[in-house]
Protein backbone atom coordinates (compact mmCIF):
# COMPACT_ATOMS: atom_id res chain seq x y z
CA UNK A 1 0.00 0.00 0.00
CA UNK A 2 2.70 2.57 0.96
CA UNK A 3 4.49 1.78 -3.03
CA UNK A 4 1.29 2.70 -4.57
CA UNK A 5 0.73 5.91 -2.50
CA UNK A 6 4.09 6.76 -3.26
CA UNK A 7 3.82 5.96 -7.13
CA UNK A 8 0.24 7.54 -6.92
CA UNK A 9 2.44 10.65 -5.58
CA UNK A 10 4.88 10.27 -8.43
CA UNK A 11 2.25 10.44 -11.07
CA UNK A 12 0.31 13.57 -9.89
CA UNK A 13 3.56 15.30 -9.77
CA UNK A 14 4.32 14.23 -13.46
CA UNK A 15 0.72 15.49 -14.29
CA UNK A 16 1.41 19.09 -12.70
CA UNK A 17 4.67 19.55 -14.18
CA UNK A 18 4.41 17.98 -18.09
CA UNK A 19 6.61 16.26 -20.20
CA UNK A 20 9.33 18.00 -18.53
CA UNK A 21 8.97 16.58 -15.41
CA UNK A 22 9.29 12.87 -16.86
CA UNK A 23 12.03 12.32 -14.02
CA UNK A 24 10.31 12.47 -11.34
CA UNK A 25 9.05 9.06 -12.36
CA UNK A 26 12.44 7.53 -11.90
CA UNK A 27 11.97 5.34 -15.32
CA UNK A 28 8.53 4.29 -14.57
CA UNK A 29 6.05 4.86 -17.12
CA UNK A 30 2.33 6.36 -16.34
CA UNK A 31 -0.25 4.41 -15.76
CA UNK A 32 -2.91 4.35 -18.77
CA UNK A 33 -5.11 6.15 -16.75
CA UNK A 34 -2.70 8.87 -15.84
CA UNK A 35 -1.68 8.90 -19.25
CA UNK A 36 -5.21 10.21 -21.17
CA UNK A 37 -5.19 12.85 -18.49
CA UNK A 38 -1.65 13.82 -19.60
CA UNK A 39 -2.42 13.86 -23.24
CA UNK A 40 -5.74 15.59 -22.04
CA UNK A 41 -3.71 18.30 -20.28
CA UNK A 42 -0.78 18.36 -22.73
CA UNK A 43 -3.83 18.95 -25.72
CA UNK A 44 -4.80 22.23 -23.65
CA UNK A 45 -2.20 23.30 -21.73
CA UNK A 46 0.96 22.72 -24.23
CA UNK A 47 -0.62 25.33 -26.80
CA UNK A 48 0.86 28.22 -24.17
CA UNK A 49 3.22 30.31 -26.13
CA UNK A 50 5.14 30.97 -22.79
CA UNK A 51 5.98 27.73 -22.56
CA UNK A 52 8.11 27.69 -25.99
CA UNK A 53 9.83 30.65 -25.15
CA UNK A 54 10.87 29.80 -21.84
CA UNK A 55 12.17 26.11 -23.42
CA UNK A 56 10.06 23.93 -21.38
CA UNK A 57 8.62 22.18 -24.55
CA UNK A 58 9.04 22.26 -28.16
CA UNK A 59 7.05 23.39 -30.63
CA UNK A 60 4.78 21.31 -31.74
CA UNK A 61 5.45 19.77 -35.73
CA UNK A 62 3.65 17.62 -38.00
CA UNK A 63 4.23 14.01 -39.04
CA UNK A 64 2.59 10.51 -39.66
CA UNK A 65 1.73 10.14 -35.71
CA UNK A 66 -1.83 9.42 -34.79
CA UNK A 67 -4.80 11.53 -36.47
CA UNK A 68 -5.25 14.82 -34.58
CA UNK A 69 -7.16 15.36 -31.08
CA UNK A 70 -10.49 17.21 -32.22
CA UNK A 71 -12.47 19.39 -29.44
CA UNK A 72 -15.10 16.85 -29.46
CA UNK A 73 -12.48 13.89 -28.89
CA UNK A 74 -10.93 15.83 -26.21
CA UNK A 75 -14.05 17.07 -24.35
CA UNK A 76 -15.40 13.84 -24.30
CA UNK A 77 -11.64 12.21 -23.10
CA UNK A 78 -11.89 15.36 -20.24
CA UNK A 79 -15.40 13.86 -19.10
CA UNK A 80 -14.12 10.27 -18.15
CA UNK A 81 -11.09 11.11 -16.69
CA UNK A 82 -11.54 13.84 -14.44
CA UNK A 83 -14.43 14.59 -11.79
CA UNK A 84 -16.72 17.31 -12.59
CA UNK A 85 -14.83 20.58 -10.84
CA UNK A 86 -12.19 19.75 -12.83
CA UNK A 87 -13.72 19.59 -16.40
CA UNK A 88 -15.17 22.64 -15.42
CA UNK A 89 -12.45 24.51 -14.63
CA UNK A 90 -10.56 22.94 -18.16
CA UNK A 91 -13.63 23.88 -20.26
CA UNK A 92 -13.16 27.44 -18.74
CA UNK A 93 -9.77 27.51 -19.41
CA UNK A 94 -10.16 26.16 -23.10
CA UNK A 95 -12.87 29.12 -23.62
CA UNK A 96 -11.41 32.13 -21.69
CA UNK A 97 -7.79 31.85 -21.92
CA UNK A 98 -6.79 29.70 -25.11
CA UNK A 99 -10.07 31.04 -26.82
CA UNK A 100 -11.52 27.92 -28.45
CA UNK A 101 -14.21 28.79 -29.98
CA UNK A 102 -15.57 25.97 -31.04
CA UNK A 103 -16.14 24.60 -27.61
CA UNK A 104 -19.34 26.95 -28.04
CA UNK A 105 -19.82 27.30 -31.85
CA UNK A 106 -19.60 23.41 -33.02
CA UNK A 107 -22.71 21.95 -33.08
CA UNK A 108 -20.83 18.00 -32.02
CA UNK A 109 -19.87 19.84 -29.09
CA UNK A 110 -22.74 21.91 -27.93
CA UNK A 111 -24.63 18.60 -28.51
CA UNK A 112 -21.93 16.95 -25.84
CA UNK A 113 -21.44 19.44 -23.40
CA UNK A 114 -22.89 20.02 -19.70
CA UNK A 115 -24.04 23.52 -19.55
CA UNK A 116 -21.76 25.65 -16.79
CA UNK A 117 -22.01 29.33 -16.07
CA UNK A 118 -18.70 29.62 -17.89
CA UNK A 119 -19.83 27.91 -20.80
CA UNK A 120 -22.71 30.91 -20.75
CA UNK A 121 -20.00 33.45 -20.65
CA UNK A 122 -19.02 32.06 -23.16
CA UNK A 123 -22.23 31.97 -25.67
CA UNK A 124 -22.69 35.50 -25.01
CA UNK A 125 -19.67 36.09 -26.37
CA UNK A 126 -19.92 34.26 -29.75
CA UNK A 127 -23.27 34.09 -30.31
CA UNK A 128 -22.63 36.46 -33.15
CA UNK A 129 -20.35 34.37 -34.55
CA UNK A 130 -23.14 31.68 -34.88
CA UNK A 131 -25.39 30.32 -37.48
CA UNK A 132 -29.22 29.86 -36.42
CA UNK A 133 -28.63 25.98 -36.18
CA UNK A 134 -25.99 26.57 -33.77
CA UNK A 135 -27.35 29.07 -32.15
CA UNK A 136 -30.62 26.72 -31.10
CA UNK A 137 -28.28 24.36 -29.63
CA UNK A 138 -26.02 27.49 -27.70
CA UNK A 139 -29.67 28.86 -26.50
CA UNK A 140 -29.84 25.18 -24.72
CA UNK A 141 -27.01 26.36 -22.23
CA UNK A 142 -28.30 29.51 -21.62
CA UNK A 143 -31.71 28.23 -20.69
CA UNK A 144 -30.27 25.93 -18.43
CA UNK A 145 -28.00 27.72 -16.50
CA UNK A 146 -30.59 30.66 -16.11
CA UNK A 147 -33.10 28.21 -15.01
CA UNK A 148 -30.96 26.97 -12.49
CA UNK A 149 -29.91 30.43 -11.34
CA UNK A 150 -33.30 31.69 -11.48
CA UNK A 151 -33.94 28.61 -8.41
CA UNK A 152 -30.98 29.95 -6.59
CA UNK A 153 -31.85 33.25 -6.40
CA UNK A 154 -35.76 33.28 -6.48
CA UNK A 155 -35.39 31.73 -3.11
CA UNK A 156 -33.48 34.29 -1.89
CA UNK A 157 -35.98 37.11 -3.84
CA UNK A 158 -38.60 35.14 -1.41
CA UNK A 159 -36.88 35.00 1.54
CA UNK A 160 -36.82 38.82 1.52
CA UNK A 161 -40.29 39.44 0.68
CA UNK A 162 -41.51 37.19 3.20
CA UNK A 163 -42.35 40.31 5.68
CA UNK A 164 -40.62 41.10 8.61
CA UNK A 165 -40.07 39.45 12.23
CA UNK A 166 -42.35 41.57 14.96
CA UNK A 167 -40.82 41.12 18.43
CA UNK A 168 -44.42 40.27 19.69
CA UNK A 169 -45.49 36.61 20.51
CA UNK A 170 -47.01 34.33 18.29
CA UNK A 171 -49.84 31.78 18.82
CA UNK A 172 -49.14 30.24 15.56
CA UNK A 173 -46.07 27.45 16.65
CA UNK A 174 -44.73 27.38 13.35
CA UNK A 175 -41.60 25.92 12.94
CA UNK A 176 -40.48 29.00 10.89
CA UNK A 177 -41.17 31.07 13.83
CA UNK A 178 -39.35 29.68 16.37
CA UNK A 179 -37.94 31.97 18.83
CA UNK A 180 -34.47 30.12 19.83
CA UNK A 181 -32.93 33.02 21.83
CA UNK A 182 -36.05 33.85 23.98
CA UNK A 183 -36.73 30.58 24.49
CA UNK A 184 -33.11 29.04 25.40
CA UNK A 185 -33.12 32.15 28.08
CA UNK A 186 -36.38 31.20 29.62
CA UNK A 187 -35.36 27.69 30.08
CA UNK A 188 -31.41 28.01 31.01
CA UNK A 189 -32.22 27.15 34.18
CA UNK A 190 -33.17 23.63 33.19
CA UNK A 191 -29.54 23.00 31.83
CA UNK A 192 -28.32 19.77 32.72
CA UNK A 193 -24.40 19.97 32.36
CA UNK A 194 -24.07 16.20 32.84
CA UNK A 195 -25.78 15.54 29.95
CA UNK A 196 -25.11 18.89 27.48
CA UNK A 197 -28.34 19.15 27.24
CA UNK A 198 -31.39 22.13 27.92
CA UNK A 199 -34.84 21.05 28.65
CA UNK A 200 -37.37 23.25 27.23
CA UNK A 201 -40.49 23.89 29.25
CA UNK A 202 -41.47 26.67 27.26
CA UNK A 203 -40.91 27.42 23.70
CA UNK A 204 -41.51 31.13 22.15
CA UNK A 205 -42.77 31.85 18.70
CA UNK A 206 -42.56 35.63 17.05
CA UNK A 207 -45.23 36.43 14.38
CA UNK A 208 -44.59 37.93 11.33
CA UNK A 209 -45.97 40.71 10.48
CA UNK A 210 -46.21 41.05 6.33
CA UNK A 211 -45.11 44.52 5.01
CA UNK A 212 -47.29 47.64 3.60
CA UNK A 213 -46.29 47.49 -0.07
CA UNK A 214 -46.21 50.85 -1.86
CA UNK A 215 -45.03 51.09 -5.12
CA UNK A 216 -41.08 51.47 -5.68
CA UNK A 217 -39.33 51.53 -8.95
CA UNK A 218 -36.37 49.36 -9.64
CA UNK A 219 -33.99 50.62 -12.89
CA UNK A 220 -30.69 48.60 -12.99
CA UNK A 221 -28.55 49.99 -15.51
CA UNK A 222 -26.05 47.60 -17.19
CA UNK A 223 -22.88 47.89 -18.52
CA UNK A 224 -22.44 45.74 -21.64
CA UNK A 225 -18.88 45.60 -21.48
CA UNK A 226 -16.68 42.59 -21.73
CA UNK A 227 -15.41 42.71 -18.19
CA UNK A 228 -19.04 43.26 -16.84
CA UNK A 229 -20.39 39.42 -18.22
CA UNK A 230 -20.98 38.15 -14.96
CA UNK A 231 -22.73 40.67 -14.26
CA UNK A 232 -24.66 41.26 -16.62
CA UNK A 233 -26.10 37.41 -16.55
CA UNK A 234 -27.17 38.12 -12.82
CA UNK A 235 -28.34 41.28 -13.83
CA UNK A 236 -31.21 39.55 -15.97
CA UNK A 237 -32.21 37.01 -13.13
CA UNK A 238 -32.19 39.23 -10.33
CA UNK A 239 -34.49 41.50 -12.66
CA UNK A 240 -36.71 38.48 -13.96
CA UNK A 241 -37.24 37.50 -9.61
CA UNK A 242 -38.47 41.33 -9.06
CA UNK A 243 -40.67 41.28 -11.74
CA UNK A 244 -44.15 41.18 -10.63
CA UNK A 245 -43.58 41.42 -7.22
CA UNK A 246 -46.12 43.16 -5.17
CA UNK A 247 -45.27 47.04 -4.50
CA UNK A 248 -41.57 46.69 -7.09
CA UNK A 249 -41.70 48.37 -11.11
CA UNK A 250 -38.87 46.91 -12.54
CA UNK A 251 -36.70 48.27 -15.57
CA UNK A 252 -33.06 46.77 -17.14
CA UNK A 253 -31.27 48.97 -19.41
CA UNK A 254 -28.23 47.74 -21.41
CA UNK A 255 -25.87 50.01 -22.43
CA UNK A 256 -22.72 50.62 -23.71
CA UNK A 257 -22.41 53.85 -26.51
CA UNK A 258 -25.45 53.16 -26.85
CA UNK A 259 -28.65 52.62 -24.51
CA UNK A 260 -31.11 49.91 -24.84
CA UNK A 261 -34.23 49.60 -22.89
CA UNK A 262 -34.70 46.10 -22.39
CA UNK A 263 -37.68 45.88 -19.99
CA UNK A 264 -40.65 44.59 -22.55
CA UNK A 265 -37.96 41.25 -22.21
CA UNK A 266 -37.27 41.58 -17.99
CA UNK A 267 -40.00 38.33 -17.74
CA UNK A 268 -37.73 36.37 -20.18
CA UNK A 269 -33.92 36.46 -18.95
CA UNK A 270 -33.51 33.98 -21.52
CA UNK A 271 -34.61 35.61 -24.77
CA UNK A 272 -33.02 38.80 -22.76
CA UNK A 273 -29.77 38.07 -22.79
CA UNK A 274 -29.98 36.07 -26.21
CA UNK A 275 -30.48 40.27 -27.32
CA UNK A 276 -27.39 41.45 -25.20
CA UNK A 277 -24.64 42.61 -27.25
CA UNK A 278 -20.80 42.62 -24.71
CA UNK A 279 -18.21 44.19 -25.51
CA UNK A 280 -17.79 48.24 -27.17
CA UNK A 281 -17.17 51.72 -25.67
CA UNK A 282 -18.86 52.75 -22.97
CA UNK A 283 -21.22 55.81 -22.07
CA UNK A 284 -22.51 55.51 -18.71
CA UNK A 285 -23.53 59.39 -18.53
CA UNK A 286 -25.66 58.69 -21.78
CA UNK A 287 -27.25 55.32 -19.34
CA UNK A 288 -27.42 57.29 -16.49
CA UNK A 289 -29.55 60.38 -18.12
CA UNK A 290 -31.77 57.34 -19.54
CA UNK A 291 -32.40 56.47 -16.23
CA UNK A 292 -33.12 59.78 -15.04
CA UNK A 293 -35.54 60.21 -17.20
CA UNK A 294 -38.12 56.99 -16.33
CA UNK A 295 -37.92 57.84 -12.66
CA UNK A 296 -41.31 58.68 -11.71
CA UNK A 297 -41.08 59.33 -7.78
CA UNK A 298 -37.89 60.13 -6.95
CA UNK A 299 -37.95 59.15 -3.36
CA UNK A 300 -39.45 55.78 -4.01
CA UNK A 301 -36.64 54.79 -6.75
CA UNK A 302 -33.88 52.89 -6.56
CA UNK A 303 -31.28 53.23 -9.53
CA UNK A 304 -28.49 50.87 -9.36
CA UNK A 305 -25.63 51.27 -11.97
CA UNK A 306 -23.80 48.20 -13.00
CA UNK A 307 -21.07 49.22 -14.19
CA UNK A 308 -17.04 48.98 -13.33
CA UNK A 309 -17.03 53.06 -13.68
CA UNK A 310 -14.66 53.33 -16.69
CA UNK A 311 -16.43 56.05 -18.15
CA UNK A 312 -15.28 56.48 -22.14
CA UNK A 313 -17.93 59.61 -22.57
CA UNK A 314 -18.45 62.64 -20.32
CA UNK A 315 -16.76 61.96 -16.85
CA UNK A 316 -17.88 65.55 -15.22
CA UNK A 317 -21.52 65.19 -16.84
CA UNK A 318 -21.71 61.56 -15.08
CA UNK A 319 -20.95 63.17 -12.32
CA UNK A 320 -23.39 66.04 -12.10
CA UNK A 321 -26.80 63.30 -13.21
CA UNK A 322 -25.55 61.31 -10.13
CA UNK A 323 -25.13 64.41 -8.16
CA UNK A 324 -28.33 65.21 -9.05
CA UNK A 325 -30.39 62.01 -8.98
CA UNK A 326 -29.01 61.29 -5.48
CA UNK A 327 -29.81 65.09 -4.69
CA UNK A 328 -33.92 64.64 -5.26
CA UNK A 329 -33.94 61.91 -2.80
CA UNK A 330 -33.46 58.81 -5.39
CA UNK A 331 -31.04 55.80 -4.21
CA UNK A 332 -28.06 55.81 -6.14
CA UNK A 333 -26.05 52.74 -6.53
CA UNK A 334 -23.11 52.12 -8.14
CA UNK A 335 -22.41 48.40 -8.46
CA UNK A 336 -19.13 47.51 -9.26
CA UNK A 337 -19.85 43.91 -9.72
CA UNK A 338 -23.32 42.49 -9.10
CA UNK A 339 -22.74 38.24 -9.00
CA UNK A 340 -22.04 35.53 -6.77
CA UNK A 341 -18.27 36.83 -5.96
CA UNK A 342 -19.31 40.39 -5.41
CA UNK A 343 -15.16 40.82 -6.43
CA UNK A 344 -15.69 44.37 -7.39
CA UNK A 345 -13.12 45.56 -10.02
CA UNK A 346 -13.32 49.25 -11.05
CA UNK A 347 -12.29 52.84 -11.51
CA UNK A 348 -11.66 53.62 -7.84
CA UNK A 349 -11.48 57.56 -8.87
CA UNK A 350 -14.46 57.70 -10.33
CA UNK A 351 -16.09 55.78 -7.57
CA UNK A 352 -14.84 58.25 -4.79
CA UNK A 353 -16.40 60.93 -7.37
CA UNK A 354 -19.65 59.74 -6.95
CA UNK A 355 -19.76 58.50 -3.47
CA UNK A 356 -18.73 62.20 -3.27
CA UNK A 357 -21.96 63.40 -4.37
CA UNK A 358 -24.58 60.81 -2.95
CA UNK A 359 -24.26 57.80 -4.54
CA UNK A 360 -23.22 54.14 -2.39
CA UNK A 361 -20.85 52.46 -3.93
CA UNK A 362 -19.22 48.93 -3.65
CA UNK A 363 -20.58 45.46 -4.76
CA UNK A 364 -23.43 43.27 -4.03
CA UNK A 365 -24.47 39.58 -4.51
CA UNK A 366 -28.26 39.12 -6.38
CA UNK A 367 -29.21 38.52 -2.98
CA UNK A 368 -28.12 41.31 -1.14
CA UNK A 369 -29.48 43.61 -3.67
CA UNK A 370 -32.79 41.52 -3.46
CA UNK A 371 -32.62 42.18 0.67
CA UNK A 372 -31.75 45.70 0.04
CA UNK A 373 -34.75 46.45 -2.34
CA UNK A 374 -36.81 44.64 -0.21
CA UNK A 375 -35.83 46.49 2.72
CA UNK A 376 -36.80 49.79 1.52
CA UNK A 377 -39.76 48.72 -0.22
CA UNK A 378 -41.19 47.65 3.21
CA UNK A 379 -40.45 50.76 4.89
Amino acid sequence: MPEQQAAAELERWRLVLGEPGQSVMAGEQLSAAAAGRDAALDWLYGRDEDLERRGIRQTRHGGDGPSVVTTVDWLDDITTLFPKETVERLQRDAVERYEIHDVVTDPAVLARIEPNPTLLKAVLRTKHLMNPDVLLLARRIVEEVVRQLMEKLATEVRHAFSGARSRSASRFKVARNFDIRRTLRANLGRYRPEERKVYVETAYFVSRTRRHLDQWQVILLVDQSGSMTDSVIHSAVTAACLWGLPGVKTHLVAFDTAVVDLTSDVDDPVELLMKVQLGGGTDIAKAVAYGAGLIEQPRRTILALISDLYEGGDSARLVQLVRDVAGQGTKVLCLAALDEAADPAFDREMGARLADVGAAVGAMTPGQLAAFVAEQVGR
